[in-house]
């Protein structure tokens, strides 16, 4: 592209690239906050497996003390925490070293105090030189390098502690192997036709957006860890004599709202329920009266529904701790409704049925699953009504009712039977318009770009279209004969629109004997007439 040589222009041109700059450079900004944000969430997350992972090692060294092959298990504990205490000290250890060599954090400008902003956050000079160069600029001995290898030997270091079990079958130790979040990706990059893992993953990079990866690895760490000690508890047996410090009783009921006469059934049981061949000992009673419990500890309550409205039950609940031998009891009371079954049909515009468009209605029936809601029509009105897919009805009628008489919806279900009387009535007269007007005056060159008159259902809230069907069109020029034509359907024939074009002020226009059909007319429908006055 040529430099321009107008000095407008050029100013332009420069004053575009300053633009450009400034955004650039509050994007940038509004990333690196993202990054930062990302990072304070992963460390975090990282304070919270920390302690996950500190309260396991009682729990297996007590489930080890049952038998003495298990205290092999025990020993375990140890060597893996410190394989995982190392390496997240040594991830922590290149963080600190980076921001360092970066220039550290900006101190606050009043206490001089350290603040959470790194000078250095967009500096990506130091990562590219000490993450991916190496000593000698050529991508050998780089920190990221040993950082791939040193997550390698650790992975393989809990793997070791697994495999070395003679009594862990191999499903086993694969099952802890995809346990592990340490995962090193060597395909990614080289599909992408990078030169090495470092380089794809800190190759200009800056220091802000290296950070939250660091802190991913520590989170892999401390999840590989919660994994083995995870497999350690299960060896011991711990996963199946753990204390459960919160517990709240639950009831499970097939339906809370049932129909007098119908059976109550809910379920009842503790909110972490232990199998019924643990030694928890969980006993469950409703009102006093005790219920049996099935395997996995869950009793099941039933009464006979007597009598409308709320009914409420008291549900308690006592297990012994497997460990302290303490005997604990919840109690909590819950409630469920007993109605009578019911109709109840709801016409969705009005309680009036029309003639020749589709009425919509809905049908309900409390207590009644809708497969068994059986819908039909009587009456007057010649109706047929017919179900849409969701779950309404549109009701089709032919004759208007006369006084006295009604089309029926009927509805039955299981133990009940119901009826709706609606009226039938034709549509409405739609109003005949002209442009927006009924009549009175008009400028002849609003009135000559007419294209003819169309009905309006005003206030009509279904869905339907009326049609002209024809009318005579009459002009009474001043102190002259009136001229006729008469005009079939809404638009202006080619007779009609040379009158019109023949308007001019003073003239009177006559638009008599309007005819219209609406949908379900037999024979057309008079609309009565319009007068129009030419300025």
């Amino acid at each position: 592209m040529s430099i321009p040589k107008e000095p407008r222009q050029l100013m332009i041109n420069i004053m575009y690239l300053v633009l450009t700059a400034l955004l650039a450079l509050n994007v940038s900004a509004e990333i690196f906050n993202a990054f930062k944000m990302v990072d304070k969430g992963l460390v975090k997350s990282n304070k919270a497996l920390d302690q996950g992972n500190s309260a396991l090692p009682a729990a297996i060294r007590d489930g080890a003390k049952k038998k003495a092959s298990l205290a092999k298990y025990a020993d375990l504990i140890d060597p893996g925490r410190q394989l995982s205490a190392d390496m997240a000290n040594y991830l922590q250890g290149i963080s600190d070293s980076l921001i360092s060599r970066s220039g550290g954090y900006v101190p606050d400008p009043e206490t001089g105090a350290q603040t959470d902003e790194l000078i250095g956050k967009k500096n990506f000079d130091v990562t590219t030189r000490w993450l991916v160069d190496g000593p000698a600029g050529d991508g050998v001995g780089s920190k990221g390098e040993e950082l791939k290898n040193k997550l390698i030997e650790y992975k393989n270091a809990m793997m070791a502690l697994v495999e070395d079990d003679p009594e862990t079958p191999i499903n086993e130790t694969e099952e802890f192997a995809k346990s592990l979040s340490i995962q090193i990706d060597d395909t990614t990059w080289e599909k992408k036709g990078k030169p090495s893992w470092q380089h794809f993953n800190f190759s200009h990079m800056p220091v802000q957006a290296v950070l939250p990866i660091f802190s991913k690895f520590k989170n892999d760490v401390k999840s590989s860890e919660s994994a083995f000690l995870n497999y350690l508890a299960g060896k011991v047996g711990t996963t199946t004599d753990v204390v459960i410090d919160k517990y709240t009783v639950v009831s499970a009921p097939e339906k809370s709202y049932i129909i007098n006469g119908e059976t109550y059934k809910s379920e009842i049981f503790l909110s972490a329920a232990a199998s019924a061949d643990s030694n928890t000992g969980i006993n469950v009673s409703v009102n006093g009266k005790t219920l049996p419990t099935n395997k996995e500890g869950v009793a099941v309550y039933e009464t006979k529904a007597s009598g409308v409205g709320v009914k409420r039950y008291t549900a308690s609940a006592s297990l012994t701790n497997p460990v302290t031998g303490e005997v604990q009891s919840f109690k909590k009371e819950f409630s469920f409704e007993v109605g009578e079954r019911s109709v109840a049909i709801s016409p969705t515009k009005m309680n009036v049925f029309y003639i020749g468009v589709d009425n919509p209605i809905e049908v309900s029936a409390a207590g009644v699953s809708s497969s068994e809601v059986k819908v039909s029509m009587g009456g007057a009105g010649g109706g047929s009504i017919n179900k849409n897919a969701d779950g309404t009805f549109n009701v089709k009628v032919k004759t208007p009712t006369k006084k006295g008489e009604f089309a029926k919806v009927n509805v039955s279900a299981p133990g009940m039977n119901a009826s709706k009387d609606f009226r039938v009535k034709r549509i409405p007269d739609p109003v005949p318009m002209l442009s927006k007007s009924r009549g009175g005056g008009m400028p002849s060159g609003e009135f000559k770009i007419q294209p003819g008159v169309f009905p309006i259902l005003k206030g009509f809230d279904f869905d339907a279209k009326c049609n002209i069907a024809g009318f005579r069109l009459v002009r009474v020029p001043k102190r002259q004969d009136p001229q006729v034509v008469v005009n079939k359907g809404g638009k202006f024939t080619a007779d009609s629109q040379a009158m019109m074009k023949k308007a001019k002020a003073t003239d009177t226009y006559f638009f008599e004997d309007i005819k219209c059909k609406c949908p379900g007319d037999a024979a057309a429908r008079d609309l009565g007439g319009m007068v129009f006055k030419i300025r």
